[in-house]
């Protein structure tokens, strides 16, 4: 008997890291390897070095994947990686907003990736934060957003890990409504301090979304992570043991890290499944 042949896939995940060690690139790999045999794909992906090689993809890909990175998404405005990058993401709104392209382009921006479109879209502030936001946090979906298909199968809140020198705030409402994009999270309430709930997650329109956590985070990667000596010694200097043993439990709970490891990007990636079929009009 022969075996139906495998529906293909293409994925091109754009690398942000600019060369710096990471944990993201190894999870975005894993995810995708595993939803392609999960589903039993012809699932192919490439990589591309944004920042240092100022790589980005064609439009002959399926979906598109923009990662994390270090450094401000501030600093870089002006320089030759970002005209790059955002050539590509006009390039990627043109196509999509083509009435006679039946099937979308899908992006998911993550972090660095998601600040530098809030920024370029002008749909919020971005800024600096008083001191750096690590670990494992709970993000509340507003509850509009309720039936957005990213958070299917999570609590609210849910827990993501969360790792920014920088955050988006301040929404610029009348531009969020003119091109009908929708903030979908924000971060915890924090009474005790008098500044704003940064936004965590925003959907810019039917075919990009983006976070300012990491969904593609795993707790193997961030034990790791937390278990080398300068991290260590960078959290429990600045925030105490009981933080560092607090982040440690969380990593070790199924219900917090890893159900959103197992939910986000994989809904996302079902989502772009589904869309990829062309409607007929």
């Amino acid at each position: 008997m022969i075996a139906p042949e495998k529906k293909k896939i293409s994925v091109a995940i754009l690398d942000l890291y600019e060369g710096v060690a990471n944990q993201g690139m190894r999870c975005l790999r894993e995810i995708l390897n595993q939803f392609g045999e999960i589903h039993h794909l012809d699932l192919h992906f490439d990589e591309f070095e944004v920042r240092l090689k100022q790589q980005v993809p064609s439009l002959d890909y399926d979906i598109y994947i923009s990662s994390g990175g270090p450094g401000s998404p501030l600093d870089s405005e002006g320089s030759e990686w970002e005209a790059v990058y955002f050539n590509w993401f006009e390039n990627v709104m043109s196509y999509n907003e083509n009435p006679a392209h039946l099937t979308k382009k899908n992006v998911f921006f993550i972090c660095h990736s998601f600040q530098l479109a809030c920024r370029y879209l002008k749909l919020a502030n971005v800024t600096r934060r008083k001191s750096t936001a690590f670990g494992v946090f709970p993000v509340h979906y507003l509850h509009e957003e309720i039936n957005e298909p990213i958070f299917e199968g999570l609590n609210d809140p849910f827990y993501a890990v969360d790792s920014r020198d920088y955050q988006v705030i301040q929404p610029n409402h009348n531009k969020l409504k003119q091109m009908r994009a929708s903030i979908l999270s924000i971060e915890k309430a924090r009474p005790h301090v008098p500044y704003e709930r940064a936004i965590m997650a925003i959907r810019f329109n039917p075919y990009m979304i983006g976070t300012q956590f990491h969904p593609e985070a795993d707790a193997t990667g961030m034990l790791l992570h937390l278990h080398t000596e300068e991290k260590k010694k960078t959290v429990v200097e600045n925030y105490g043991q009981e933080k560092w043993d607090s982040m440690v439990t969380h990593l070790n709970d199924p219900d917090k890290i890893m159900n959103t490891y197992a939910h986000i990007l994989p809904n996302f990636l079902h989502l772009c499944l589904d869309q990829l079929e062309p409607v007929m009009v």
